[in-house]
């Protein structure tokens, strides 16, 4: 969505020309202190007119920058890329990103299916991870799980893309990666929201949303990170708003969590499976670190 709000203003109208010269013939040339002023202050002004029809331009270009959505997800890759391989080396960084991209198409594509049209481009955000953001995410909770199951799921294949390669290559790189790329969607499966188990506990029961405060909780105790207080904060904060939302006597909120029971078996198997299956998977691939 473009908002105007946030570009530069358009350039000022110019000052309104002057009135011509009469036709009397041409007397005698005046000096220094003569009526040469408006013509120097035309030459002085005319820059400042050039420079503020650039910037009107500019306007119109960045707008237009907004609706190729290529050029925001190539644009923030880049500088995720940047922000990783100052840490990680230009190939780690490289690679991780790839697997963030993968994952956020897992969301993409599902949205897709669910018949959400108005879906953003991926959104990179360093040391953040990425999101992608739509007007819904389909019609009830177990729509809601389905889109947030299908980022990790999509994201493991990714990730055992790696593994394939490590299996053929024997270099411990593509080890690494797949075990970065299994612990991501794990991560990412912890029930609390905005995480993609958040989006699963919906479909399951909200009431699952408090386990998953309590694991973060739990995260943040352990590993003090910067990065994961704030991601805790913003759970607690949404946790809190759609309990609340839940527990009220809204009959569209209970239409909405009302799903059939064969999908909330469905959407509990999946789940717990993919839990299962990427710890085993970060078991695997896991490498002590050597000095």
């Amino acid at each position: 969505m473009t908002d105007d709000r946030w570009l530069p203003p358009s350039a000022p109208a110019s000052e309104p020309p002057m009135p011509p010269a009469s036709a009397a013939p041409e007397g005698p040339r005046r000096g220094p202190q003569g009526g040469d002023h408006r013509g120097l202050l035309g030459r002085l002004v005319a820059p400042l007119v050039a420079i503020f029809a650039f910037f009107g331009k500019i306007k119109i270009v960045l707008i237009a920058l907004t609706k190729v959505k290529f050029l925001v997800t190539a644009g923030s890759m880049a500088v995720s890329i940047v922000a990783y391989a100052s840490i990680w080396g230009w190939t780690f960084g490289v690679g991780f990103v790839l697997l963030l991209l993968v994952h956020e198409y897992g969301h993409v594509v599902q949205l897709k299916r669910e018949g959400v049209k108005d879906v953003s481009a991926p959104l990179f955000i360093p040391f953040l991870g990425a999101l992608i953001w739509a007007k819904e995410l389909g019609g009830n909770a177990a729509a809601e799980a389905r889109v947030g199951l299908a980022g990790p799921i999509l994201g493991s294949v990714g990730a055992l893309a790696c593994l394939v390669v490590y299996a053929f290559t024997g270099e411990d790189f593509w080890r690494a990666l797949a075990f970065t790329g299994f612990f991501l969607n794990l991560f990412n499966l912890l029930p609390v929201s905005p995480l993609d188990g958040g989006r699963a506990a919906a479909a399951l029961s909200p009431w699952v949303w408090l386990l998953g405060v309590f694991g973060m909780a739990l995260l943040v105790l352990t590993i003090p990170n910067p990065i994961l207080i704030l991601i805790a904060l913003v759970s607690i904060y949404q946790t809190y708003h759609r309990f609340k939302q839940f527990r009220s006597a809204d009959p569209a909120v209970a239409a909405y969590y009302a799903i059939a029971r064969r999908d909330r078996i469905m959407i509990g198997a999946t789940y717990l499976l993919l839990i299962v299956a990427l710890a085993g998977a970060m078991s695997a691939t896991h490498l002590e670190r050597t000095l």
